[in-house]
């Protein structure tokens, strides 16, 4: 039953991009920055935290959950540091994310020849 409730978030996250990208104008861009943001929003009223114990997974891995872990992280720290701990709390939950992202990058690129 988890795999099935977490195809069904994943999945909604999906149509709903793309019946946004299919009705505005927004770009690709533009609609993952606004997943993000809506992402840290449910995060700041405790809604994020209810998604992923009725989805799992399923909500752990779109990227409305990147958004959650900066708000997570951003809020833990401000908790214990006041206000100077908002920037080093945002990127605590996610610096192991962004640091595979930078290093799988890195080594595409060496792997394989960009055209441009």
């Amino acid at each position: 039953m988890n795999y099935v409730m977490a195809f069904l978030f994943s999945g909604f996250i999906c149509f709903l991009a793309q019946m946004i990208y299919d009705n505005s104008k927004l770009t690709p861009g533009h609609i993952t920055s606004l997943f993000v943001v809506i992402g840290s929003f449910l995060d700041l009223f405790h809604i994020y935290d209810k998604l992923i114990e009725i989805f799992h997974a399923g909500a752990l891995v779109p990227i409305t959950s990147f958004g959650h872990s900066l708000m997570h992280g951003a809020m833990e720290a401000t908790e214990k540091y006041g206000i100077f701990g908002i920037a080093s709390g945002m990127f605590d939950l996610t610096a192991a994310g962004i640091t595979a992202a930078i290093l799988f990058g890195f080594l595409v690129a060496i792997i394989f020849k960009p055209k441009s």
